[in-house]
Formats: C-alpha cells, sequence, structure tokens
C-alpha cells in the first residue's frame, strides 16, 4: 500500500518534495516509481529506483532536476523538485511493483492516491 503527499502551491523557480510512504513488503525487489498526469493528458513517467537505491533513471524531461531518494527507517521514498515551472503542474503519484521492468504506467501493480502540484507563474 502506497501513500503519496506533500503536494501544494508554489512558484515558477520554487522547489517540493513529495513523499510516498510505503506498508507491506518492502524488500530489495521492489521498484518505486513517481509519474504525473496533467488534466486530460496520460500519466507520465519522471523517474524510478529499486527500494534498495541501487538503481535509480529518470525521464528526460525531468532529469537533473528531480531526484528520488528514500528514507529506509521511515519506509518512505521521496521526490525532490527543483527549478519548477507551470508545466510541471499536475497530480503526481507514486507506483510500485515487484520487478525493474519498463517505464509504462500500467505495468505498475500499486499505487498511492496522488498529490496535487501547482506551480504559479
Amino acid at each position: 500500500q502506497l501513500q503519496a503527499y506533500g503536494g501544494g502551491l508554489v512558484q515558477a523557480g520554487g522547489s517540493l518534495r513529495l513523499s510516498c510512504a510505503a506498508s507491506g513488503r518492502t524488500d530489495d525487489s521492489l521498484v518505486v516509481g513517481w509519474f504525473r498526469q496533467a488534466p486530460g493528458k496520460e500519466r507520465h513517467f519522471l523517474g524510478r529506483m529499486y527500494w534498495s537505491g541501487s538503481s535509480a533513471n529518470y525521464a528526460d524531461s525531468v532529469k537533473g532536476r528531480f531526484t528520488i531518494s528514500r528514507d529506509g527507517a521511515k519506509n518512505t521514498v521521496y521526490l525532490q523538485m527543483n527549478n519548477l515551472s507551470p508545466e510541471d503542474t499536475a497530480v503526481y503519484y507514486c507506483g510500485a511493483r515487484y520487478y525493474w521492468g519498463t517505464h509504462k504506467s500500467n505495468e505498475y501493480r500499486y499505487w498511492g492516491q496522488g498529490t496535487l502540484v501547482t506551480v504559479s507563474s
């Protein structure tokens, strides 16, 4: 089970950190991915990481601005977002599955409820 939170309103150029709290089986095979979905658009991949932190990759659109990390003691994965622009406005989701796979959102079995990020100009 996943719970995403931390969204809110931020000005362009600002930063925000989203959290994804996980419960249940969180072994090293667990992969946590971050996605976002703007109104009327499909859910887009942002980045993913093994629960162990051993591997991570990012979409080109956010590489260098977004970073995924984890706190094992809190069973939480974070998405640090820097230099935000209005184009980053969307509902952000974390998903999880027990294999690396591809970037397709429909391969993720578990989802958090989504948290809204609004970036004002």
